[in-house]
């Protein structure tokens, strides 16, 4: 028996894995979509979503990510729970298997696997997740409005997150594992202008504590071994984001972190009728709504090659 090929099968959820679904779904392309490691990405591990249109008292993360689950399903969207573990992308037809070794074919395949935050490590980190802890000071930050908070970090992210958060917060730390910073000069030079942000050099974090939020920090200092508690009500973890792309980085064309890259103006990867979306080629928004945004592009970018190639 043939096997079937499908027009499009979608490699991974979350905001752009969604949207993508919703838009091949409702144009009769029968997606087919994997969930990936974790159903509906980063925003599972979100408590209060505030800033995505059409949620006007706010939303739960899960709740969020599950109603645009439905609304994918509602169109006929096949979702799979399971990884992508490897693929060739060598085409016209792209295969990809299973952790368990099944073999999927596809005409077109839309990469929206997204990216992991880097954390520190410390049990009270977990323990405190949602809960003051947060890997983006863009989604939470205005919850902790008038509030003393901290950054954790030295590069761009890190100083774009301590200004941004300097603007509602009397009081911002950034903890800085080096005595210098990755940041760029002018990124720099706006920190250490700014009267709110206070650097700590060579400083580690060694617990965050609380019990059901996150009421200071014991930091440690590299060099001299001091240590000191800080009271503060927010930890933003900013030391980096991993994008996972790691299936596909024999085939497509990806920058020194591993960000795949597109063509600009689309989502077009270096191979015809392979598409990337959301956080796995986005290192600089990390946003649910632009990530649902491009998810919607490599939708459309998936339905145009399929005319154009006489296969839709």
């Amino acid at each position: 028996m043939e096997q079937k090929i499908h027009n499009t099968i979608i490699v991974g959820s979350g905001p752009s894995g969604y949207t993508a679904a919703i838009y091949t779904a409702r144009a009769n392309m029968s997606p087919l979509l994997f969930t990936g490691v974790e159903p509906g990405g980063q925003l599972m591990i979100t408590t209060d979503v505030e800033n995505y249109p059409g949620y006007p008292n706010g939303v739960l993360g899960p709740q969020m990510m599950d109603d645009f689950m439905k609304q994918a399903q509602r169109f006929g969207t096949d979702i799979k729970y399971e990884v992508i573990e490897k693929v060739d992308l060598s085409g016209p037809v792209h295969k990809l298997w299973t952790e368990s070794g099944e073999l999927f074919l596809a005409h077109t395949v839309i990469i929206s696997t997204g990216a992991s935050a880097k954390w520190l490590g410390l049990e009270s980190e977990k323990r405190l997740m949602n809960k003051g802890v947060s890997a983006c000071a863009v989604c939470d930050g205005f919850f902790f409005k008038g509030k003393v908070v901290s950054v954790v970090g030295g590069g761009d992210t890190a100083v774009e997150e301590a200004t941004y958060l300097s603007k509602m917060c009397p009081e911002v730390h950034l903890f800085v594992r080096r005595d210098v910073l990755r940041a760029s000069k002018i990124m720099q030079e706006r920190l250490m202008a700014n009267p709110v942000i206070r650097v700590h050099w060579n400083t580690e974090i060694e617990e965050i504590g609380g019990e059901h939020e996150v009421t200071h920090v014991n930091v440690i200092d590299r060099k001299t071994g001091n240590k000191q508690r800080i009271n503060l009500s927010a930890v933003f973890i900013a030391i980096g984001h991993q994008p996972n792309s790691t299936p596909f980085r024999q085939w497509l064309d990806t920058d020194e972190q591993g960000y795949i890259k597109t063509i600009a103006g689309s989502t077009k990867t270096r191979i015809e009728g392979v598409f990337a979306c959301g956080d796995v080629q986005d290192r600089i928004y990390r946003q649910a709504i632009t990530a649902a945004g491009s998810g919607c592009m490599a939708a459309l970018d998936a339905e145009r090659f399929l005319v154009e190639k006489g296969l839709h």
